[in-house]
């Protein structure tokens, strides 16, 4: 049986019919309007619209990000199975809805930090897919310089993946109080899974950020199972969005971008207003095992999986809402996924090829500002002057 957040959520994508309205301009449509699933919620008394409205531009920038991941992460899964990346590696195949939808509600100066399922996020905060792929390959051209590898990607105002499982979200809580420190507007969005959100401290950074009224806002990505377990058999709540108690929330359809975009729009208002934290559940589901190194069918089928990319599939439905409304004609999409096709061919060839840092970088980038003089490496007489290099390289 699926899991409750893919049953909840498991009917077709909404038929073409569901377009509530159109807007024309010498016969090619310029917005269209859409209806998304109702949101569920927690403390609060008004709801994110579930009526839509689209242009023509956000549908095809929306589009290329959702097929730029995807792509992506073909890749990036290929690489592992050539044995070019090493360690670990977690796609993200299947949730693009969920970063889509939430950057596409972000302002410059908002923050967002996530766990190790980063690739995603670190290309829509400004890292190209040549950058985040020659990461992957511990390549010099990677966005840390090859050093951080899948699970440590950072650029401006994304605070990376990270390893441990739950440690974003107290760190997360404590950039947003930064921003509030700061005397700014400006949030920070913590992502973390369902198998994360039963960690301690997720509950003590819940608390905290209520307390203070931190411009908080914590999306937990509930993809139906931590690791291989689903969420039913490891949590007594699986209505995530109830779970920061006093802090209020919204569950939405994960694999709806415009759902997301709108809750995260919504949420975006919430905290930068002065009301304290919220939380977002983001019903969702990955194709890929937990990592590349779990096959993910031992606890699931192959079934289960292959109805949820026929029926929920965030880039197949979208692409079918902005067709079938003439928002967006086919050939313009023929055009991107060849664009990105030829984009991440050549990034795949550079995170193939590149070449990787010198022993002389291996103490760089430690700290902002360098006090000390030197650091010792190899043994007590053979230190290795510490070097500045800047900020990581964002190609």
């Amino acid at each position: 049986m699926l899991p409750s957040c893919v049953r909840s959520v498991c009917k077709k994508a909404i038929p073409n019919k569901k377009a509530l309205g159109i807007l024309t301009k010498n016969n090619y449509a310029t917005e269209a309007t859409f209806e998304t699933k109702p949101y569920r919620l927690h403390k609060l008394e008004e709801s994110p619209s579930t009526t839509v409205t689209l242009t023509k531009e956000d549908a095809l920038k929306y589009y290329e990000q959702l097929h730029t991941i995807r792509r992506m992460e073909t890749s990036a899964g290929n690489l592992y199975k050539e044995k070019i990346i090493r360690g670990f590696c977690h796609l993200y195949s299947g949730q693009e809805a969920v970063a889509v939808g939430i950057k596409a509600a972000l302002r410059p100066h908002d923050a967002v930090i996530t766990a190790y399922r980063a690739h995603g996020w670190t290309y829509l905060m400004g890292v190209t897919p040549e950058g985040v792929l020659c990461e992957l390959t511990g390549r010099q051209h990677g966005c840390s310089r090859g050093k951080g590898g899948s699970m440590h990607m950072y650029c401006n105002n994304f605070y990376g993946g990270n390893g441990i499982v739950g440690a974003q979200i107290p760190l997360g809580a404590g950039i947003a109080l930064a921003a509030k420190y700061k005397g700014t507007d400006g949030v920070c969005v913590s992502l973390y899974g369902d198998g994360a959100s039963n960690q301690g401290q997720a509950f003590e950074a819940y608390n905290i950020a209520k307390l203070l009224d931190i411009p908080a806002i914590f999306v937990c990505e509930n993809n139906g199972y931590g690791m291989g377990t689903s969420a039913e058999r490891s949590s007594a709540n699986t209505a995530f969005y109830t779970r920061g108690d006093y802090v209020p929330g919204i569950w939405v359809d994960g694999m709806d971008v415009l759902a997301v975009r709108e809750a995260a729009r919504y949420a975006v208002n919430h905290c930068s207003t002065g009301k304290g934290p919220i939380l977002l559940e983001c019903a969702t589901y990955r194709y890929s095992g937990h990592s590349m190194s779990d096959p993910g069918t031992s606890y699931r089928t192959r079934d289960e999986i292959q109805e949820v990319r026929q029926t929920r599939d965030p880039i197949t439905s979208f692409k079918e809402k902005i067709t079938s409304t003439n928002l967006v004609a086919n050939d313009e999409i023929k055009k991107i996924e060849s664009e990105i096709r030829q984009i991440v061919d050549e990034a795949t060839k550079k995170a193939k090829s590149d070449k990787e840092i010198g022993l002389d970088e291996l103490t760089a980038d430690i700290c902002s500002e360098f006090l000390e003089g030197s650091v010792r490496n190899i043994d007590v007489f053979s230190p290795l002057p510490h070097k500045n290099i800047g900020p990581a390289v964002n190609k």
